[in-house]
């Protein structure tokens, strides 16, 4: 026998007739009645609400994550009113695996603690500038480093039985921030120092960084080719946890260059191709030099709140600011009194643009009866018309 399902007064028809309306426009829409709703749910939440034995951050097979998926979906329709999740496998799923940008300096993905680390052996100055010299020549010839040997006939492939080319958005613009992959490698504090002492060689470490990341742009633009490029109008998106690692005048000498040139390069116009940043951190003491990039979108950490972001971003979609562990707590009263506390201050503040979700990822153990109290929470507190 089901269990009966918490806020019974819950509208749940309407309320996803009132959340097309609320997402339209980068959430800005001056029809939408009420806050919008945007969750980015990934195979951890499903593997947390199927309760599986199945370590969350672990390799899942495409065909049997998508029965979970299924499996998923059908508990969501019957919670939320709506089927949540896309079913098919990832994009880059389909195609061999390419060396990641980490690898382009030496750095190795690994599972530690039952997670995806990316280490290096880089220790000292002398070591990275070795390494520096080796992803020079990486870098030249990047191409030949990234793709696997079978990546050309395994692409013929599946265009052959698809029609599909490789996702240029899931390869080459969905990245670690140049901060996080920079310390990632090299270690935060002696990012730091070498930032400080020893600034040439710093800027070094960076400006290859940079030439990577464009790199990878240019590999998979034309790997998908120009059709789908104008198809998908893809934008770019930095995941940058770390910035928050670095004063302002740190970042906007070293990080701020190369974020302004990418998006210059792959988001000329910031509503057609989403210029978009998620720092997990408490990184509030950079949103002056972050509101000159012109975001699309952001998903800041859960203590850099909408009035903060509101300052310096006023045409920017913020894509939080609930934070992901009081959403794993699964206890609805904490979770409506955070989504009360954003609905109503985007209300106070006279502006649309706020899109109720997680700052940070919806972590394994989450309930879908969770997102049904967000949902109630919205309708409760969000509506404009109120």
């Amino acid at each position: 026998m089901e269990e009966e399902l918490r806020y019974p007064d819950l509208d749940v028809e309407q309320f996803w007739k009132d959340n097309e309306v609320a997402l339209r426009d980068n959430c800005f829409c001056k029809d939408a009645k009420q806050v919008a709703f945007g969750f980015y749910l990934e195979d951890e939440a499903v593997i947390g609400e199927l309760e599986l034995p199945i370590n969350p951050w672990a390799a899942v097979p495409p065909a049997e994550m998508t029965e979970y998926k299924k499996r998923y979906n059908d508990k969501a329709e019957r919670i939320i009113g709506k089927r949540v999740l896309d079913e098919n496998p990832m994009p880059h799923q389909k195609y061999p695996s390419v060396k990641l940008h980490g690898e382009v300096f030496g750095g190795q993905y690994v599972v530690k603690n039952d997670l995806p680390w990316l280490m290096s052996d880089l220790h000292t100055p002398k070591d990275l500038e070795k390494e520096l010299d080796r992803a020079d020549e990486r870098i030249k010839n990047l191409r030949e480093f990234i793709l696997p040997a079978n990546w050309y006939s395994e692409k013929k492939r599946i265009f052959e039985e698809t029609g599909e080319t490789p996702d240029a958005f899931w390869y080459g613009r969905r990245v670690r921030g140049p901060v996080t992959l920079a310390m990632s490698l090299y270690g935060v504090e002696k990012t730091i120092m070498l930032m400080l002492e020893e600034p040439d060689l710093a800027h070094r470490f960076f400006d290859a960084i940079h030439r990577t990341l464009r790199g990878y742009i240019d590999i998979f633009n034309e790997e998908a080719g120009p059709e789908k490029l104008e198809k998908m109008h893809y934008g770019y998106r930095f995941n940058d946890d770390f910035c928050c690692m670095l004063n302002e005048e740190l970042y906007e000498e070293y990080a701020f260059p190369i974020l302004q040139d990418i998006f210059d390069y792959t988001c000329p116009d910031r509503l057609v191709n989403c210029r978009f940043q998620h720092s997990d951190s408490e990184m509030a003491h950079l949103l002056p030099i972050l509101g000159k990039l012109n975001f699309t979108q952001v998903n800041f950490g859960p203590t850099v709140l909408l009035d903060q972001i509101r300052k310096y971003m006023p045409d920017t979609c913020v894509e939080g600011c609930l934070s992901p562990m009081t959403l794993l707590t699964n206890d609805e009263e904490k979770i409506i009194a955070e989504v009360r506390r954003d609905c109503e201050m985007a209300k106070a503040l006279g502006t649309r643009g706020l899109k109720v979700a997680t700052a940070g990822s919806v972590n394994c153990g989450t309930k879908l009866t969770s997102l049904r109290a967000v949902m109630y929470g919205i309708q409760k507190y969000g509506r404009f018309d109120d």
